[in-house]
């Protein structure tokens, strides 16, 4: 065992403070529950730090079937608080709720794990990263997807559903249990790139940062490169997966407050209806608010995630003071 460990930290560089060396190491010192809990807090506070842009969002990709007619931002707003009041930029903040603790928490386990086996000991290993973060997203959109559904649908003003139970009931009992993974499949081959692009650009964006930053960083500076890191990644991650977005809110809201209604579901029959409802800009529809919840969302998320891995950290450290004393 002891020689396990003198072969595990080799690296003249390493120095036991459990502080700036600990968050390249390739395991951050953490439990698989740690993982767990840190990322799924991280997600819980993104989303409801960002739901209202998430809610215009949804319905401007949904190609002016439903209220809001406009494809420009303020409009969007606008048109939502005139008609229907703040708390509508709230609906089916209780099923993002639901949905995106356990999500994530699967989501960074998920991704922690991967890089550790597939990084082989190499921080720098962008290939790792967005390997890793692609199973990340297989795994946590299996998670989450319900929950995804049942929250935009609820998102459009006059879909007719009471609430996260009213809604869950119907749709079961009148278009199926298969109704709730009508999109998993776009989902997965949006977020896959989605995730690649993201963590690939995150680690490659922190690591420059930490780069250029003192060695003696202090937390609060480590926060903001940690902020900035992410807010770059989800930016260009959201941009680049606009089409595939709209896509997916097409296939969780038909049928509901006059969006189109799908009979095979699959990807090309979409496009080609938004294309011929709305020509090609129609793909890029709610783009804008997209990046604008990302980017925030992704710093948010971070920071957080990367608080709660230091939580941890010092938490375990103090652990093992304590059991050694």
């Amino acid at each position: 065992m002891a020689t396990d460990a003198r072969a595990k930290f080799q690296n003249p560089e390493f120095r036991p403070d459990f502080h700036a060396d600990l968050t390249v190491s390739t395991h951050d010192g953490l439990h698989f529950w740690q993982f767990m809990i840190a990322g799924s807090v991280a997600g819980c506070v993104e989303h409801m730090a960002m739901f209202p842009v998430d809610t215009v969002k949804t319905r401007m990709q949904a190609l002016g079937s439903c209220p809001v007619k406009s494809v420009t931002v303020r409009q969007a707003f606008r048109s939502i608080l005139q008609s229907e009041g703040p708390s509508a930029l709230y609906r089916g903040i209780g099923a993002m709720g639901l949905g995106a603790g356990p999500a994530h928490a699967v989501y960074f386990s998920v991704y922690e794990t991967c890089k550790r086996r597939f990084s082989n000991g190499n921080p720098g290993n962008a290939a790792a990263h967005a390997a890793s973060g692609v199973c990340a997203t297989v795994a946590s959109d299996a998670v989450f997807t319900p929950m995804d559904m049942v929250k935009q649908r609820l998102q459009l003003g006059n879909s007719g559903y009471k609430g996260v139970l009213d809604c869950v009931r119907r749709v079961a009992a009148e278009e199926g249990l298969r109704a709730f993974y009508a999109s998993y499949r776009t989902t997965v081959l949006m977020n896959a790139p989605f995730t690649a692009v993201h963590f690939a650009t995150y680690e490659a964006s922190k690591r420059g940062l930490n780069e250029v930053s003192p060695g003696s960083v202090v937390d609060d500076e480590r926060l903001v490169v940690h902020a900035t890191a992410g807010a770059a990644a989800g930016a260009l991650a959201a941009a680049v997966t606009t089409p595939l977005d709209v896509v997916k809110t097409q296939l969780q809201c038909q049928g509901v407050c006059g969006c189109d209604r799908f009979k095979s579901g699959s990807i090309g029959d979409v496009i080609k209806t938004i294309v011929k409802k709305d020509g090609y800009r129609g793909l890029m529809r709610g783009w804008i608010p997209r990046m604008l919840f990302h980017a925030p969302a992704a710093a948010i998320c971070w920071s957080t995630y990367e608080a709660g891995k230091s939580f941890f950290q010092d938490f375990n450290q103090q652990r093992d003071i304590g059991t050694v004393t």
